[in-house]
Parts: structure tokens; C-alpha cells; sequence
């Protein structure tokens, strides 16, 4: 049976990859995708990649969704707030946005500098490989960030463990340029970026309270970790370097590894640190680890693409997951190499 969703915010990269990805899902009829910047314009003449399909971005309406069983938002963050109570009523949300990703009001307010206007709705946070029980039937999900997707289930099966000391966990991330979104700015423009790697926000990006809450909560335990991204010149991609230190360096990492991912479709443990080849184009997150025995450190590397498993193939693994299809529908080809 088919079923029908939407994509509120359609026009940006995010927006972009769902309709890729859906395209080839069989199971479900994109009925809406809005924009208020292109709204009349066919999809097909501003997405090269998207043909054979006769929808035009339309202007959101109040309304025009009950049509649809799931809604993906893909809007920035703050704004999605704003909408979800009233869709909840008819339909499910994936919201990729951070609106729903924090359990504490307090943190987010903090965090993105506005009252948060509707924190009474329960939402499930969307990493499958964390959360996958809960996801099953939740009516509101809220898609995890590119940069926690990458560095949680680096560090996942450690602290779950109880392996590695919570208070030394340095994360060092190096990201493409579309994790920044479609329009050009000083510092992600081509000629600002083509060549250089560039450090931001080295100590308080505000992913971090992300990373800390889903760490925290597997742990036990309360964990802070050190966090920096990078942006280096490419276009997709997100490689994340995890430094922890563990109380026993004998101990079988990799094992622990597979074991946690054990169910997991979309997770692979390499016998190499990975690098970003073969996972771009993909929603499959590579990890591998090597141990420093000189210092006693664990560096464990993933590598995910920042639009798929960091974006929008991880929203569509979570409406296979709501909506009872097999996981792993429309996701599982390859990735890109070279």
C-alpha cells in the first residue's frame, strides 16, 4: 500500500536528497513540496538530479498536508515549532531541525537564543541504532544533527560499556561544504573555502548539547565532551576523529563495536580507520579505531554523508521505521568510489 507525505521546505539540499531518495522508495507518493521562494516552479527544472515527476514546489497553506500520513520539515531551526503542533493532529513529523532534539527546554532556549513554544510535545530523538524501539509508531521524531550522527555512534558502544573515561572525550570533525545549506555566505562561499580547511566555532558549537545528552543518557553518567569542526573543500561528507582514553587498553574494542551494531543495518566496522570514500552518496556510517599504545589513547574514526545518514536518508530510515516498512527500504545502494 502506498501512503502519501509532504516536504515542508523542499528547495535546500536537505529537501533535495528526500526527493532523490524517495523517488526510489516505492512505497510512498510525495503529494506536497513547498517553498515560498519558488513556489510554481516545476521540481524537476531546479533539482538535475529529479526527474520524471510533475510536482511543483508549491506555497505552504494552511491545511494542504491532510492529504499526508508523514510530513518531513525541512526548515530551519526555530521555525519548525511553530508548525508541528497543528500537523501532529493528522500526521506523523520527521523534523529535521533541532526544535525537538533536546530534552531540556532550559538547554535549547540556551542553546538557539529563543523560548522554545511548544516543549509539551514528546518526540523520540531519531538515531535508529540508539533509539530504534521507540521509534517504532512515535508520531514526531526528531532527526539528530550531521555532526552527533557521526560522533554518537563513534563513541556509542564505549560508554554504553562503560570502556572509556566520561570526562576525555575530544571529538574533531572536518565537514563539506553542504552541511552550511544552499545559500552562499562569506565563509562557505566556494572561493572562501576551495583550498583551505577552516576551523568554527571551536569550543561552543551548538551541536554539542546534542552529542552530551545522547552520550549522558547511554552512559549513566553525565558526559562533556570537547568538540571542533572543521570546513574543508569538499562538498559532502563528514569525517569525525574521536579521542578517548579507556581504563584498560587490553580490552576488545572492536568486539564491543560489533556487538552494539550488531542490528544495525547501516552501521560498518571496519578493520581500518574509513575514510569518506564509499559512504558518500550513502546512508551507511563506517567506524574503525586504533590504539595508541604509547599513551594508552583510543582515536575512533566514522565516516557518514552529511546529507544521508547525517540528514535525510537517516529521516527516511526513520519513516520506514514509524510506519512499519523494512528498515533499510530505498537505502541500501552503495556508496560513491572514487
Amino acid at each position: 500500500m502506498v501512503f502519501g507525505v509532504s516536504i515542508i521546505g523542499g528547495s535546500g539540499y536537505t529537501g533535495a536528497e528526500l526527493l532523490r531518495i524517495l523517488g526510489m522508495h516505492g512505497d510512498v507518493e510525495v503529494l506536497h513540496v513547498t517553498s515560498r521562494e519558488l513556489a510554481g516552479t516545476p521540481v524537476s527544472g531546479r533539482l538535475p538530479n529529479v526527474t520524471g515527476t510533475d510536482l511543483s514546489y508549491e506555497m505552504p497553506e494552511p491545511g494542504m498536508y491532510l492529504d499526508s500520513e508523514l510530513i518531513f520539515i525541512c526548515v530551519p531551526h526555530t521555525q519548525a515549532m511553530g508548525m508541528v503542533p497543528d500537523i501532529l493532529g493528522n500526521s506523523r513529523v520527521v523534523d529535521l531541525s533541532a526544535d525537538y532534539r533536546l530534552n531540556d527546554r532550559g538547554v535549547y532556549e540556551e542553546v538557539y537564543g529563543v523560548k522554545h513554544t511548544s516543549p509539551e510535545l514528546e518526540s523520540v530523538y531519531g538515531l535508529p541504532e540508539l533509539h530504534r524501539d521507540q521509534t517504532v509508531g512515535a508520531r514526531l521524531v526528531a532527526n539528530p544533527g550531521c555532526y552527533p550522527t557521526g560522533a554518537i555512534l563513534a563513541l556509542a558502544p564505549l560508554l554504553e560499556a562503560s570502556l572509556v573515561e566520561t570526562g576525555r572525550i575530544v571529538i574533531d570533525s572536518k565537514s563539506g561544504s553542504s552541511g552550511a545549506g544552499k545559500k552562499p555566505t562569506d565563509f562557505t562561499h566556494h572561493p572562501e573555502v576551495a583550498g583551505a580547511v577552516k576551523p568554527y566555532r571551536v569550543t561552543d558549537h551548538r551541536h554539542i548539547a546534542e552529542i552530551d545528552q545522547e552520550l549522558s543518557l547511554i552512559s549513566g553518567n553525565r558526559v562533556r565532551v570537547s568538540f571542533t569542526p572543521h570546513l574543508v573543500p569538499i562538498s559532502r561528507g563528514i569525517l569525525t576523529t574521536c579521542h578517548v582514553f579507556p581504563d584498560d587498553p587490553g580490552l576488545d574494542f572492536r568486539g564491543a563495536f560489533e556487538q552494539f551494531y550488531s542490528d544495525s543495518p547501516f552501521v560498518r566496522i571496519r578493520d581500518e580507520v574509513p575514510g569518506l570514500l564509499g559512504v558518500v552518496g550513502s546512508n551507511y556510517c563506517d567506524i574503525g579505531m586504533e590504539l595508541d599504545r604509547r599513551t594508552g589513547r583510543l582515536v575512533v574514526v566514522s565516516a557518514i554523508d552529511n546529507l544521508t545518514k547525517g540528514a535525510s536518508g537517516q529521516a527516511v530510515q526513520n519513516m520506514n521505521i514509524m510506519m512499519g516498512l523494512p528498515e533499510t527500504r530505498a537505502l541500501g545502494a552503495p556508496g560513491l568510489y572514487p
